[in-house]
């Protein structure tokens, strides 16, 4: 009797055991990934990124889109160079598709309308917004810049912004350093549009 229940109580434990390995801690899903430094837009001076952070930016987001990204199920990563060249992603994954198609619509508009905007807000700067197209990649990406001068300071800079989408997932690109359109790296900042929506999923 003493050998069945010891036989009874191993099998107890095992099967516990093997309860306790199929109810562990789940795997945590899978998360959109981020552009690396290395695949920013050319600059004189190599790129810097900081990790994946959870939410968004300070300041509600970024130039042209502040608080118009969620920042629940929002994580985003800065870069920059020795040059003051910087950038930042953020990277959205909306409840449902309907949810990032009207995303993509609001960060659209803002961005277009950045430059009035800021005009408005900051009397005596110059602002100019620009759409620069669509690029073909998953269900599309919008890339437009913003060009200020400020004549009280002398200070002119340039800004490119990129909004795309896969599927439920939303990502935002920003490029900035001081000059004129002159100076912006627009077919490299397309370029890096298209590798930020292809990664995301990849």
């Amino acid at each position: 009797m003493n050998k069945l229940r010891t036989a009874l109580a191993t099998a107890a434990a095992a099967a516990l055991g093997l309860a306790a390995l199929a109810t562990g801690p789940a795997q945590a899903a899978a998360q959109p990934a981020f552009l690396a430094a290395s695949q920013m837009p050319p600059s004189a001076t190599p790129w810097t990124a900081t990790q994946v952070f959870t939410g968004v930016p300070e300041n509600g987001g970024a130039l042209c889109v502040p608080y118009k990204i969620p920042a629940q199920n929002s994580r985003y990563r800065e870069f920059s160079t020795e040059l003051d060249t910087n950038g930042v992603q953020i990277t959205t994954v909306a409840r449902t598709e309907a949810d990032a198609v009207k995303l993509v619509d609001t960060l659209r508009k803002s961005l277009a309308g950045c430059g009035p905007l800021l005009e408005r807000q900051n009397p005596g700067l110059k602002a100019v917004s620009a759409a620069h197209g669509k690029v073909a990649v998953e269900e599309g990406a919008w890339v437009y810049s913003l060009d200020t001068a400020d004549p009280q300071v002398g200070n002119t800079d340039i800004h490119l912004f990129s909004v795309g989408r896969d599927g439920r997932t939303v990502t935002f690109v920003r490029w900035g350093q001081m000059g004129d359109f002159k100076d912006a790296p627009l077919t490299a900042f397309k370029a890096t549009t298209k590798t930020a929506v292809n990664k995301l999923w990849s």
